[in-house]
């Protein structure tokens, strides 16, 4: 690198960063409110509950899932219903980096293509789905995901979630800091390798998740003793999960005819700065929300509520 070339980075760095501090920031912020706004009952009853009991046609949580069949429709239907549950809601952080991965031109063939994106998404989440499916029968009980028991007034299967969103947001953050360049980008110029690793965190959200269908479904699965249910099981329920999403992000390609991918794909910035903001802002709320609010449910530390949510 030349002294006029380095003189140039030099000046380019100073520019830029504190756009991007500014970002970080904002990211931050936007995920501890959340984690204090959010309202589990809401979100897992009023929403969660009533749109799988509509769906099913009766009482989801207290029905029992009868035969293979009913099975596989129940988890899809609850990995619908639990789309916007506080272990599904950070799925949303993947929409700028699908838009990347998108391509530029991408825009000028068809929506076909332009659902690629959703297409490896899926793949990484099927991926770690359909693993954890077939291992979780295997398992069993021996799961603390699956357990009854309590530690410390802790229950266990919560202590799990703990971990494994902790974990996840973290690394939803370091992606989030990698691709406004604070951090090392191990994803740099492979915008595909980025959303099929973002899939496989998605994907990963079964391993922590305590929503109660889920936690039904994962009896079911145990019970029936094949492992390749369990496998198939969880891939619908993951399905389930990203449907909405994946539907929301076709339709503002149509809408926009897609002049959204155009938008982003024209400028590195900006995609770097959307992408950096939702990965940071839904990876804090998920390290917040699981490791710090949750624990002060249960006595551990104190975290500030709303009325609706105390």
């Amino acid at each position: 690198m030349t002294v006029t070339e380095r003189g140039r980075a030099v000046h380019l760095s100073a520019r830029t960063h504190p756009r991007s501090r500014g970002i970080v920031l904002g990211g931050v912020a936007a995920g501890v409110l959340l984690a204090v706004l959010w309202s589990y009952e809401f979100v897992d009853h009023v929403i969660g509950d009533n749109v799988a009991n509509t769906l099913l046609g009766h009482d989801a949580k207290n029905t029992a899932i009868g035969g293979t069949v009913a099975g596989l429709v129940f988890a899809f239907v609850s990995g619908l219903a639990g789309t916007f549950t506080a272990c599904n809601i950070a799925m949303a952080a993947a929409v700028g980096p699908m838009s990347q991965a998108g391509g530029a031109g991408a825009t000028r063939a068809g929506l076909r293509v332009l659902l690629r994106p959703v297409g490896w998404l899926t793949v990484g989440m099927v991926a770690v789905a359909a693993t954890y499916g077939f291992v979780g029968v295997l398992l069993g009980d021996r799961l603390p995901q699956l357990s009854t028991g309590t530690v410390g007034g802790l229950p266990v299967r919560l202590v799990q979630s703990m971990v494994v969103f902790g974990v996840i947001g973290l690394a939803f953050v370091y992606l989030g800091l990698a691709a406004l360049g604070t951090l090392p980008d191990p994803f740099a110029h492979r915008p595909v390798a980025r959303v099929v690793a973002l899939g496989a965190l998605v994907g990963g959200f079964l391993i922590g998740r305590p929503y109660p269908l889920f936690n039904k479904l994962f009896h079911w699965a145990v019970d029936t003793g094949n492992p390749l249910y369990g496998a198939g099981a969880f891939v619908l329920q993951s399905l389930g999960n990203i449907a909405i999403v994946a539907a929301l992000f076709a339709l503002v390609i149509v809408v926009t005819r897609g002049r959204f991918v155009q938008w982003l794909a024209a400028s590195p910035a900006r995609t770097a700065a959307v992408t950096g903001a939702l990965l940071i802002a839904l990876g804090v709320f998920m390290v917040v929300y699981w490791d710090v609010r949750l624990p002060a449910m249960f006595g551990y530390g104190w975290f500030p509520t709303m009325p609706y949510n105390g």
